[in-house]
């Protein structure tokens, strides 16, 4: 049975999370927002246009008066202000107005880009997200973060756009690699982490079933951290306190990725990022068990849980770029216990290469 999950902001709901096994509650879903008379743009790549986007445009032509396409090649470097510009050109070119659509079908990439463009053409436009990837599912589709990747710098350009209805097809997590699948498990992992110890049980308990990509539990896993995020979205929109807790593990996270030359997937890198910031706490006085407890869950999820060849003076010179610092000082976050996080403003240099240590070989 689908599941649905309303973010509220201010007390009014603002847009549904639908999780479903199939495409087939789509069209319902998008007829309730009345874009029968309105032109519809999907925004996917290279490789999500070969696996869904015929079924997807031949439901969405049923639901308004047009539909246009853009389809970027896939990738990070993708990622950037050139392909956003093309995505303008595309828009104008069509005569899109600021009460059509975007539409973002694909993985995390595609629903960042997309929402950047909606939330700057025309000063905003609504979209909609169909977010493909165990990743974009759990994470980058829920809350309006959109943004891209500035000169190898990670969504350094980025405005807080919400989506008008995030509409996931978990079935699609069966055509993934078993690299980009279980690389949405550090975002999944992360969520436990920072705020339900019970959830993060959960995922030590049900490990077989999630490994296999059992639909019914990819289902309730993905509920669960959807309902995670939308608690902290919900309190905190604009990322000014509590939703800074997302960030638990993207710290070192992102640097390690920019150092890798985005060779790793993003969920990867925030694993690592994650076992960094558990080491930190550890040394802070967290038990040497979570710790312990972290990595084998990683590992048996088939997660990397080190990284080699990388430098980590550089890894450290890159966190001074990163998008979270707070007056020239790293705003980082740390672990009282699972299910426990907190932001803590200094952590010192000394530390985050301890916290290195326990990823680089």
């Amino acid at each position: 049975m689908p599941k649905t999950l309303t973010v509220h902001q201010n007390g009014k709901a603002i847009y549904d999370i639908v999780l479903d096994t199939s495409f087939d509650g789509l069209k319902g879903r998008v007829e309730r927002l009345q874009t029968e008379s309105r032109r519809m743009c999907i925004v996917t790549d290279t490789t999500v246009a070969g696996l869904y986007l015929e079924q997807v445009k031949r439901i969405l032509e049923q639901c308004c008066r047009e539909v246009q396409v853009f389809i970027f090649p896939a990738g990070e470097e993708s990622k950037n202000l050139a392909t956003v510009q093309k995505l303008y050109e595309t828009l104008i070119q069509n005569h899109f107005d600021r009460k059509d659509w975007l539409v973002a079908l694909g993985g995390g990439v595609v629903g960042d880009l997309c929402g950047f463009g909606a939330a700057t053409y025309l000063r905003g436009v609504p979209f909609i997200q169909i977010p493909t990837t165990l990743l974009s599912q759990v994470d980058s589709s829920i809350g309006g973060k959109t943004g891209v990747d500035f000169a190898a710098y990670k969504n350094m350009v980025g405005a807080f756009h919400m989506p008008r209805l995030v509409y996931t097809n978990v079935s699609t997590l069966q055509t993934l690699s078993e690299e980009q699948y279980s690389s949405g498990m550090g975002e999944v992992i992360k969520h436990g982490l920072i705020r339900d110890r019970a959830y993060y049980d959960w995922l030590g308990a049900n490990r077989e079933a999630i490994r296999a990509r059992r639909g019914d539990v990819c289902l309730e896993m993905i509920a669960g951290s959807d309902a995670i995020k939308r608690r902290v979205v919900e309190e905190d929109p604009m990322e000014q306190g509590l939703r800074a807790l997302l960030n638990f593990g993207h710290t070192l996270g992102h640097a390690l990725e920019k150092q890798l030359s985005f060779s790793m997937l993003h969920g990867h890198c925030v694993g690592l990022g994650c076992l960094c910031a558990v080491k930190i706490s550890v040394l802070r006085g967290l038990p040497q068990s979570c710790l312990d407890s972290v990595k084998e869950l990683m590992e048996s999820l088939h997660m990397p849980t080190s990284v080699s060849g990388i430098d980590a003076g550089r890894v450290l010179e890159d966190t001074k770029s990163d998008k979270k610092m707070d007056g020239g000082t790293i705003r980082f976050v740390l672990l009282r216990g699972v299910g426990d996080a907190f932001t803590d403003m200094t952590v010192t240099e000394e530390e985050m290469r301890a916290g290195l240590s326990q990823v680089l070989l």
